[in-house]
């Protein structure tokens, strides 16, 4: 008597697959099906409601001579740049310091990732008042003597990109020195131990073993900051509501602008398909190089 057929390939962890259906029908409709309705109507002339008026690359040449999009993407990369590298360096330094099993471990790292708990908009307020030249940092060095000192970066056009990077670094710091902590924790206690033999000097096995052997961490760490910087909104709104004028513009405010004061859902989709492609530029070629090209090795 023949034996019966095994089960097919499409018909083993049939339960699983059926589980996950939910799970992929979301995906399709809410988030690809989102982001291509974005996409199509950034081509339509849509005022307060959607229509099928099509315009074609007229939203977006607007967008792009538009100084208040242009002053949003250079306030962007300033603070990506400087918030992705001071984090990272910050976080790491706090990291390695925490490793050395000081006392009161618990209540540093504890106070040090307070910050993350707090909403933006909270941590906007508060900084908003720290760094007011009436009665903030700059105040306070002045009542102690020093009758010339000036530090009021919110109200200065130049350098108020700065500000608002500051109060981003105090929340989000902590918690990148927490994920560096346990990358560190994680390394066998051998490594240093014949590292301190072989005679090699502490930053040496920072920088030339102990870091490449966290490249999983600094990739979360990576991801986590960038995520963060793509859709700082909460900050600029609580700090400057994007003055003085409109000199810390950011792209999400941008958007949200365009799409309900300016009742403009053309102009508004058209800036979200561009962050939107800003991110695919970046994560396109970074997944390829991390997952395909190990894949073909």
């Amino acid at each position: 008597m023949a034996a019966a057929p095994g089960p097919t390939r499409w018909h083993k962890n049939l339960s699983a697959k059926v589980a996950a259906i939910p799970m992929i029908t979301t995906a399709l409709v809410v988030f690809i099906g989102g982001t291509a309705w974005t996409v199509l109507y950034s081509f339509t002339n849509s005022k307060l409601l959607p229509k099928e008026k099509f315009v074609g690359f007229a939203q977006y040449e607007r967008l792009w001579s538009s100084s208040k999009w242009l002053i949003s993407i250079e306030n962007l990369a300033i603070y990506g740049a400087f918030s992705l590298v001071f984090s990272l360096l910050i976080g790491f330094v706090l990291a390695a310091l925490l490793d050395q099993k000081i006392r009161f471990e618990d209540t540093f790292r504890t106070v040090l990732l307070y910050p993350f708990a707090l909403s933006f908009i909270v941590t906007g307020l508060a900084w908003q008042w720290i760094l007011n030249p009436d009665f903030g940092v700059q105040q306070v060095v002045r009542n102690l003597g020093w009758e010339s000192f000036s530090f009021d970066p919110l109200y200065d056009p130049e350098i108020v990109i700065y500000g608002i990077l500051i109060a981003g670094l105090w929340q989000g710091t902590g918690l990148i020195m927490c994920l560096m902590l346990a990358g560190l924790r994680g390394i066998d206690e051998d490594i240093w131990k014949a590292a301190k033999i072989d005679g090699i000097p502490m930053w040496k096995t920072y920088i030339f073993i102990v870091i490449p052997m966290m490249r999983g961490i600094f990739i979360t760490a990576i991801v986590l900051i960038a995520s963060g910087i793509i859709k700082v909104y909460d900050l600029v709104v609580a700090q400057t509501g994007g003055g003085p004028g409109i000199a810390s513009e950011v792209p999400a405010k941008y958007v949200y602008d365009a799409m309900f004061l300016s009742q403009n859902l053309g102009q508004g989709f058209a800036a979200s398909t561009m962050m939107l492609l800003s991110v695919v530029v970046i994560v396109v070629p970074w997944a390829y190089l991390e997952f395909g090209g190990k894949r073909r090795g």
